[in-house]
């Protein structure tokens, strides 16, 4: 393929970025909305030509001294991800329409700061060069930063700098064993930063397990994991909701995207070292999350614990290395992706209207404004995996693979699905039933609007719809698992035969 489609889908929102930089005026809105639109539009253009079998790959030399490359990629998982982001951004933008930040924080600015996070969390999905993959790994931070702390609550600088600081120390460890790659690379002769190319070395034992750690640390930091997850709650309670549904749910999945490709793609018998660590680290963040969701006061913190939870989920079906449990963690990964933004765009409503994140500030909200009501109970139910819904696909098809290899910790993952139901359900009963309050009366005047509507039902319909015709994305992302099963030269376990112990 001559024509640059990939390096056009992750600059075009870049350029746009640069464009809301200048004095626009009243148009920054309708600036800001057509480029990510138009990213949509040439993320439709690179999924036709994929799926129709053309090369899209890019691949010019950047810094030849380093062996560094602008290399570009796209597997059946980087698509899904590459969709997933151009489908959200327009709807966080038009959620947020009317945005106002604090200072000279303005929409002309956040809409530049969501566009110029959308380009680089796009570029690092496609990115095919370690290096590169590095650079855009930690540039989505700058963005992320100024949207918490230009544009969220009275705490927000706070929060914003908690955020950058974990994941900046995360972004650090990792820049160790990039440079370590680097000097590996180098001792074979020629130095190389290309994937394809450090997926061939033969590295020895101890020194890839220490670069794979270097790896992991900053995966689970970005993911995050317990004991590395408080930053998210503090910056999603003090984060806009369109700010947090890009945070948690596009960001966050670059950890779980890397584990994939560049974990088990350059450290195979390393990523088997480690698996009972994160298998451990899974199963307390599954239970721990849900538990914590349990617990909040705050509608915000209990969202962004129920993404810890989520997120162990996640990692267990990486580790568990089974085709199936890597199917339904790249299959999560997209559908987290949209049930957070249903929760996060939902409460944010609720929120706006109300004046108050808090739990104990709501009660009746279903007699008041129905529609709204019955939003949230979509969003909650497809956060504690409903039949139906996309989330319970994945979700099975992770605790299924695990069955099939490890059952005792299949039992012990199946407990957060229980304790899920009762964090969606009781969270549901303290806001939405009950006698409307008087503040409830006064607050809930207008249910929800044609804006709101247009923003939640989009993100609702994809739920609803893959979780009946799931086959699309499962077809494309099931490559990519059976790609890392090989890598990791394992088959998936066999059931005995009847009679057989």
């Amino acid at each position: 393929m001559t024509f640059p489609w990939l390096t056009l889908l992750g600059l075009l929102p870049l350029l746009g970025a640069l464009v809301l930089a200048l004095p626009v005026r009243g148009a920054a809105r309708a600036i800001g909305l057509s480029f990510a639109l138009a990213t949509l539009g040439v993320a439709v253009a690179v999924t036709v030509l994929y799926v129709g079998g053309t090369d899209l790959s890019v691949r010019q030399p950047w810094i030849s001294e380093f062996g560094a490359w602008w290399a570009l990629g796209l597997d059946g998982m980087g698509l899904v991800m590459v969709l997933m982001t151009a489908v959200l951004t327009p709807i966080v933008l038009w959620a947020e329409w009317g945005v106002q930040g604090v200072g000279r924080w303005n929409a002309q600015g956040y809409f530049a700061m969501v566009l110029a996070l959308q380009g680089t969390a796009l570029l690092t999905f496609l990115a095919d060069d370690v290096l590169l993959f590095y650079m855009f790994f930690e540039a989505t931070l700058i963005p992320m930063y100024f949207l918490i702390g230009g544009f969220g609550g009275a705490l927000r600088r706070a929060a914003a700098l908690k955020f950058l600081m974990f994941n900046l120390v995360g972004g650090f460890i990792l820049l160790a064993s990039v440079i370590g790659l680097f000097a590996v690379s180098a001792g074979r002769g020629t130095p190389s930063y290309l994937l394809a190319d450090l997926a061939g070395l033969q590295i020895p034992t101890d020194t890839a397990r220490w670069l794979m750690i270097g790896f992991l640390v900053a995966f689970v930091i970005k993911a995050p994991m317990v004991p590395l997850h408080t930053w998210l709650p503090t910056a999603a309670e003090q984060a806009t909701p369109g700010s947090s549904t890009l945070m948690v749910g596009v960001l966050d999945k670059i950890a779980t995207f890397a584990m994939i490709k560049f974990c088990i793609g350059l450290f195979p018998e390393a990523s088997a070292w480690v698996a009972p660590v994160m298998i451990a680290l899974a199963l307390i963040s599954i239970v721990y999350g849900a538990v914590a969701a349990i617990a909040s006061t705050n509608l915000l913190r209990l969202v962004s614990y129920t993404s810890v939870s989520h997120f162990g989920f996640m990692v267990l079906g990486i580790y568990v290395f089974t085709t199936q449990s890597i199917n339904g963690t790249i299959f999560f990964m997209v559908n987290h992706g949209f049930s957070t933004a249903a929760l996060f765009l939902a409460v944010g409503f609720l929120i706006k209207r109300r004046g108050s994140a808090d739990i104990a500030d709501f009660g009746g909200v279903e007699k008041a404004t129905p529609v709204l009501a019955g939003a949230v109970l979509l969003a909650a139910l497809s956060a504690v995996s409903l039949p139906g819904m996309s989330t319970f696909v994945s979700e099975f098809l992770v605790i299924a693979g695990t069955w099939s290899r490890l059952p005792w910790v299949a039992a012990i993952a199946a407990l957060g699905m229980v304790l899920a139901a009762t964090y969606g359900l009781r969270m549901y009963q303290r806001t939405m039933t009950g006698p409307v309050s008087d503040e409830v009366a006064t607050h809930f005047t207008d249910d929800l609007g044609g804006r709101e509507r247009s923003v939640l039902i989009p993100v609702i319909g994809v739920i609803l719809v893959f979780g009946f015709l799931p086959a699309p994305i499962m077809n494309l992302a099931e490559p990519t698992a059976k790609a890392a099963m090989q890598r990791m030269q394992l088959d998936d376990p066999v059931a005995p035969a009847k009679g057989e112990k």
